[in-house]
């Protein structure tokens, strides 16, 4: 079982900054890596919606976020972080990681949230006006 701890959420005001981590657990041989890895959020009412994905390099955003949010990873640390600046009210959600299985494989351009077996327990981002 693949554990997906996030971290880093809070309250900010807009035109802030935050940065999300999710840390895969070491013991369960997950490597982020070798794996797409995706930032999805939910707001109240709305259903849950990929913000950013990251796999062998490339980077997928939705364009609500392009240009203000960046995906990366620290192999080292077997850690993913998205770096959200210039953030807006409407960015208030609870935000999810979010790890494939099996080849590890996901389609960048528009990653399918299917795709992602594993999830971590969510961390809330709320943005004031």
């Amino acid at each position: 079982q693949v554990q997906l701890v996030e971290s880093g959420g809070g309250s900010v005001q807009a035109g802030g900054s935050l940065r999300l981590s999710c840390a895969a657990s070491a013991a369960s041989g997950y490597t982020v890596s070798r794996n797409c890895m995706g930032w999805f959020r939910q707001a109240p009412g709305k259903e849950r919606e990929g913000v950013a994905a990251i796999y062998t390099g490339g980077t997928y955003y939705a364009d609500s976020v392009k240009g203000r949010f960046t995906i990366s990873q620290d192999n080292a640390k077997n850690t993913v972080y998205l770096q959200m600046n210039r953030l807006k009210p409407e960015d208030t959600a609870m935000y999810y990681c979010a790890a494939v299985s099996g080849s590890g494989y996901c389609y960048l351009p528009s990653p399918y949230i299917d795709d992602f077996a594993y999830w971590g327990q969510g961390t809330q981002v709320t943005v004031s006006s």
